[in-house]
């Protein structure tokens, strides 16, 4: 279970307790192009354990950011896709999608240096 105090805790650290970790702005950067099956986001995160990829959308789900989609299927079908409160995170990752992309560009340039 997550801790943030709700009264006392900062902006930033309030969206960090819904957004922060590793995988999930990574998963809802995947979503931002519109719903995909769990085995999609798999193959999209191949670095992250399947387990840890069901954790946090879960946790995502549970904060109002992903709607999760259960079709009566055999096999069972799930696909993921972002709420209206989740593509306000849009911009927010956008800006960090290319904040990283300067940084990225940045290290290269000083790796081909050295």
């Amino acid at each position: 279970m997550r801790k943030y105090n709700w009264r006392t805790g900062c902006d930033v650290e309030a969206t960090l307790s819904v957004i922060g970790g590793r995988w999930k702005p990574v998963l809802v950067c995947h979503l931002l192009n519109g719903r995909k099956r769990f085995g999609e986001l798999r193959r999209l995160t191949p670095n992250a354990t399947e387990r840890m990829i069901t954790l946090q959308l879960r946790e995502l789900e549970s904060d109002g950011v992903v709607n999760r989609h259960v079709y009566a299927e055999v096999p069972p079908r799930v696909e993921y896709e972002l709420s209206g409160f989740g593509r306000s995170l849009e911009p927010i990752l956008l800006l960090m999608q290319e904040w990283g992309r300067t940084f990225k560009q940045r290290k290269l340039a000083e790796l081909s240096e050295a």
